[in-house]
């Protein structure tokens, strides 16, 4: 874990200087200025991805590396927590740097709930790490989808031909079933209380 850090640590600078510049791993279909539209105001919506899953589907299990320097295993909390999970775009980017900031705000009610979070981006690990660095101690885990590049966003069909998720929630329950879905606008956060509503009807079907 510490030799984790300082790794990381090494790598901040460099990732700090490269995240603005960087874009992401592109479809064949997919231009540069189909990545820098999606981040301008205005609306936003979906606009290319599909949905693979449902209510009521088995969500799709899955394992990342996380910045705290451990591997995340969805079904590893089959039987102990909901959990929800919440695909943003990329890093650095306003929104997303507003949503997770406001879900520490909110543990209380995540606890509440018996939900844990986990973040999940298409950005690289040390990009995601310094990104987070500034956002107070995120009490959740967050995971990098970067390679294969967004393979758990695909599984759960919310990837966009130009490289990034969709900003999408999904809260799944206990049994490993996916309860409730919000592929949302890119450029709007989602509610909290639609999100917290979800999570006790989940409760009071358990």
């Amino acid at each position: 874990m510490r030799h984790f850090i300082r790794i990381i640590s090494a790598l901040s600078l460099l990732a700090a200087l490269v995240c603005f510049t960087a874009a992401p791993v592109l479809a064949d279909n997919a231009t540069p200025a189909d990545v820098t539209r999606a981040y301008q105001e205005g609306d936003a919506p979906p606009i290319d991805s599909e949905l693979n899953v449902s209510v009521g589907d088995m969500a799709p299990d899955f394992t990342l590396p996380s910045i705290q320097g451990e591997d995340v295993t969805l079904s590893d909390y089959r039987g102990k927590k909901n959990v929800v999970i919440s695909f943003v775009p990329a890093a650095f980017t306003p929104v997303c740097s507003d949503q997770w900031p406001g879900y520490c705000l909110a543990e209380p009610l995540f606890r509440k709930h018996d939900a844990i979070l986990l973040g999940i981006s298409t950005d690289n690990l040390p990009s995601l790490y310094v990104w987070t660095s500034a956002m107070d101690n995120l009490w959740f885990p967050v995971l990098s989808d970067f390679w294969p590049h967004g393979e758990v966003a695909r599984k759960f069909g919310v990837l966009r031909s130009t490289g990034v998720a969709e900003r999408a929630l999904f809260v799944v329950d206990k049994q490993g079933v996916i309860r409730y879905i919000d592929v949302h606008d890119i450029n709007s956060r989602p509610d909290l209380g639609e999100l917290m509503s979800a999570l006790e009807k989940v409760n009071e079907q358990q």
